[in-house]
């Protein structure tokens, strides 16, 4: 059996301040682990449920509804609009909030470096979510069309800012891919989403739209894709019959950049111990310099059930680190330090 090496922190940890999850993470994994995340703490804990009220601020943006939608943490989760007579190609987006959270905890990354609870050649990862995510999530129809690419161009401003003001050699970037996958397996609420932007098959839209984010970071900051079929109460919004679409997906981003991906991620659903789940990854070509990690790491089964995912696994990937499957911000509280354990119980250091 093929003992996996390396470990990757997929985003989001259960835990309060990225002091807390940066030290502990550090701690239970240590050599495992070549890049760290922030936890995305604070208004970032339900991923981009932050993002209405953000964009909300806009001119010419307006909610949906007349009363607030709570969505825990004080968000609120009404949809969004593009005003009557609203030019959107002239809209001035705020600020989204991500440079200005990873400016923040790199800092607190910077000063557990200096004091030698961060390895040195760890790089700080910051993930980012896709524009379609946002866009497919709180807008509709045609304003879909419309500020895609005033959201595209905002999210790459926050990209800019983390590029400026972050030395490459300390960074790792990783853009979240969950609605994309939605749309490929035309899971239910996503199997109309893309029709007002691509009528038919909407997959190489998909890919191009990806692949230019890749693209949009440096060569000398690290890039990573993390597919993911959402966490939402630790359940998938869509079960795959298999690896194949991830695969695909990823086949064909990777046939599409400019630059090779520094890591890719791919979920494994909690029941899945068989070879056909695995089978696919026979067929995935994204360059073998790319860190392949496997989400199987499972709260609810630890160590004996991630084995067993691993076995079944190494038939088809000679070579893979582990993770869960999306991020374990959501994680029952005191289910963290556990998680965090059984990824060191399972996989070797670098």
């Amino acid at each position: 059996m093929t003992n996996p090496r390396g470990a990757l922190l997929v985003g989001s940890v259960n835990y309060d301040d990225a002091e807390t999850t940066m030290r502990t993470a550090a701690g239970i994994l240590g050599p495992q682990l070549r890049r760290i995340p922030d936890g995305e703490v604070g208004i970032r804990f339900h991923w981009i449920m932050f993002q209405p009220d953000v964009l909300g601020q806009a001119e010419g943006i307006e909610r949906v509804g007349a009363e607030r939608v709570p969505f825990g943490a004080g968000l609120d989760a009404r949809p969004l609009r593009i005003g009557d007579g609203v030019d959107a190609a002239a809209m001035v987006l705020p600020p989204l909030g991500y440079a200005a959270a990873a400016l923040a905890s790199y800092e607190v990354f910077c000063r557990l470096r200096e004091e030698g609870a961060i390895a040195q050649g760890v790089r700080f990862q910051v993930s980012l979510p896709t524009p379609l995510a946002v866009i497919s999530s709180f807008f509709s129809g045609e304003d879909r069309v419309a500020i895609e690419p005033v959201y595209t161009t905002a999210i790459r401003r926050e990209l800019a800012e983390i590029l400026a003001a972050i030395p490459h050699e300390d960074l790792a970037i990783q853009w979240d891919v969950a609605s994309e996958m939605g749309i490929i397996e035309r899971a239910a609420g996503y199997g109309k989403v893309m029709e007002a932007w691509w009528p038919g098959d909407p997959f190489d839209g998909l890919v191009q739209r990806l692949a230019a984010l890749v693209d949009a970071v440096p060569a000398d900051v690290e890039a990573g894709v993390h597919l993911c079929y959402g966490d939402a109460a630790e359940k998938h919004f869509f079960e795959p019959a298999d690896a194949a679409n991830l695969v695909r997906y990823a086949n064909a981003v990777a046939a599409t950049v400019d630059r090779p991906l520094t890591w890719l991620h791919l979920p494994v659903p909690i029941e899945r111990d068989d070879d056909a789940y695995f089978a696919p990854l026979d067929a995935l070509a994204v360059g073998e310099s790319t860190e392949l990690y496997l989400g199987l790491v499972h709260r609810e089964d630890g160590p004996e059930g991630a084995r067993r995912r691993i076995a079944a696994a190494a038939a088809h990937a000679p070579s893979f680190g582990v993770a869960t499957e999306c991020g374990i911000g959501r994680a029952p509280a005191g289910s963290t330090e556990g998680i965090l354990r059984t990824h060191a119980e399972v996989a070797e250091g670098w």
